[in-house]
């Protein structure tokens, strides 16, 4: 169980990263450089259910692994930085 919430988070914690890089480096540029909201009206919908299944995996975490409130408040902050959930994801591996 605790082998396959490992690999559920990490999956999911790639996925909101891209997710949310593909939002940023392509789909807002195109928005306001090229003014085609539909880009980010597509992308936005896809990162918002995968922000809301990287928070989910982030209480499974915590709960399976007594994460302490440091850590928790790290692994949600990630998400608000471009590449903070792969950065995330590599430091919980090197404590494997």
């Amino acid at each position: 169980m605790e082998q396959s919430a490992k690999v559920w988070f990490r999956w999911i914690s790639y996925l909101e990263a891209a997710s949310f890089l593909v939002l940023l480096g392509i789909a807002m540029p195109l928005k306001y450089m090229f003014d085609s909201p539909g880009a980010v009206t597509v992308t936005g919908g896809i990162h918002g259910f995968l922000f809301s299944a990287y928070l989910v995996a982030i209480a499974v975490m915590a709960v399976l692994f007594k994460w302490k409130i440091v850590r928790i408040a790290g692994a949600v902050l990630a998400a608000f930085l471009p590449f903070g959930p792969l950065v995330l994801e590599r430091r919980l591996k090197a404590e494997a």
